[in-house]
């Protein structure tokens, strides 16, 4: 719908939004449109009709009321840094953008901190931090993403493998739902068994039952210490092998992350780094990090994990001595997912099996890709099962919207499902993933889940179309 036909179709609404935010935060102009219609899922683009961007939860509130009398769509927007297409208004409508919503205040005496869901998860963990504290879950795009998104996909990031994802973070949130009502779904203290559990059931919900506007977070005490290692592997299963028997051993590292040589190489370059050596006979690295608030435990239990690796085939391991090597290692990590997209690993699939499954999933993979004739390279959270798999196919454009990709990402997700695994472990479903549903839910688990978004929206505006049509 062009601008001028927006603004007639949607006149009476605008003026109220207008009455509502202020006419400096309502937008239908052709350039504000276009910066909304696109996440970092691969090529999607979808135009809202209308961009508001609310400063409190009573603003959010008189705009959802409209949008519920008129049935007018609605998509909840945070930073746009997610992968499945959840922040993506595929049907137009009204597109929320939580960017002014941006303040924080932390509470030292209970450990806890009061977000609005437009901080940046970097700033906040630097905040606290500050004052010796420490919020960890840290999804690779932590410099960017916001903490509502993250609340929206149960994010979780390198160190869930120790300390747990968002949802084990979440005390409390204020929440505005669809027909206008704000509500807060719990209390802030550490223990409540006081009814349905209405916090957890909102966390990892992609926006769809809805709209987070407060946050309230435990904090932990910031560790002292950390050290890191590099670990290559000549052969790739034997790599997650080596991860499933470090827990075995009665280590915990702090993160545990993979990442199979192919993808290195094209991360190694894309960032001019000779931070790892990479070899025709190394497969695949682990990095792994341990913390804690007494160096010589940390040392012992390095020294004692890479004395259990020798079992597995690994090369000679690599000891990040100071803060600039762990920042340089820690960096090729992060930056994985954008190199291999941009040299043509466009498909991203965010599988999750029991932790000593992934030497199966990595087979299977690799065994898919001659089968399907597709390309893989994998990488991720080795150490919590969580691998990312991306995938292209020379000389043809594989994209999700390509009737070659379907039948590969069916048989993948069929093999995630019989290790006993499912199909995404932090990107969430979103658009991309909605029709492979039924591969790990059945006709009930699916149909309580409608009826759980029925109960909170009735009409079907708030991300209608995600997760499930």
């Amino acid at each position: 719908m062009a601008t001028t036909d927006i603004k007639q179709h949607f006149k009476e609404q605008l003026e109220a939004f207008r009455q509502i935010l202020g006419e400096a935060y309502v937008f239908t102009d052709e350039e504000s449109l276009n910066n909304y219609a696109h996440d970092e899922t691969e090529n999607l683009h979808f135009l809202p009709d209308i961009v508001v961007k609310p400063r409190t939860a009573e603003e959010l509130s008189e705009v959802m009321k409209i949008c519920n009398m008129q049935k007018i769509p609605v998509t909840p927007r945070g930073a746009g840094t997610g992968l499945s297409g959840g922040a993506l208004p595929h049907l137009g409508g009204v597109l929320v953008s939580f960017e002014r919503m941006n303040s924080y205040d932390i509470d030292e005496r209970n450990l806890q901190v009061t977000t609005e869901p437009g901080v940046i998860t970097e700033v906040l963990q630097n905040a606290v931090k500050e004052k010796g504290l420490f919020y960890p879950p840290d999804p690779s795009s932590r410099g960017s993403c916001f903490i509502g998104g993250n609340i929206a996909e149960n994010s979780g990031g390198p160190k869930a493998v120790k300390y747990g994802v968002v949802k084990d973070y979440v005390l409390n949130l204020q929440v505005v739902l669809p027909t206008g009502e704000i509500i807060w779904t719990g209390a802030n203290v550490l223990k409540n068994s006081t009814g349905y559990n209405l916090t957890q059931l909102m966390v990892g919900s992609e926006g769809t039952l809805g709209l987070v506007t407060k946050i309230v977070l435990k904090l932990l005490p910031h560790p002292k210490f950390d050290l890191l290692m590099l670990v290559p592997f000549t052969n790739l299963e034997k790599a997650g092998e080596a991860v499933s028997a470090i827990f075995r051993a009665g280590f915990t590292p702090s993160a545990l992350e993979l990442v199979e040589i192919d993808a290195l190489k094209i991360v190694s370059s894309f960032v001019d780094s000779t931070a790892v050596p990479v070899s025709d006979d190394i497969a695949a690295h682990l990095i792994i990090e341990v913390d804690g608030n007494h160096m010589d435990t940390l040392m012992a239990e390095m020294e004692a994990i890479a004395e259990l690796l020798v079992n597995y085939d690994c090369g000679e391991v690599f000891f990040a001595d100071d803060a600039q090597q762990k920042a340089e290692l820690w960096k090729l990590r992060r930056r994985v997912a954008e190199a291999v997209k941009l040299a043509g690993y466009t498909i991203e699939e965010d599988t999750v099996v029991p932790r000593a499954e992934l030497p199966a999933l990595i087979k299977g993979v690799k065994e898919l890709g001659k089968e399907y004739n597709f390309q893989a390279v994998c990488y991720g959270h080795a150490g919590d099962g969580n691998l990312h798999v991306r995938i292209k196919k020379e000389g043809s454009i594989f994209s999700l919207n390509n009737p070659e990709v379907i039948p590969a990402l069916k048989a993948l997700f069929a093999l995630v499902k019989k290790l006993g695994g499912t199909i995404s472990g932090e990107h969430g479903i979103g658009l991309i993933q909605k029709e492979y549903m039924d591969i790990v839910f059945d006709k009930t688990q699916l149909e309580i889940m409608r009826g759980i978004k029925k109960t909170f929206d009735p009409n079907n505006i708030l991300n209608s179309g995600k997760i499930f049509d």
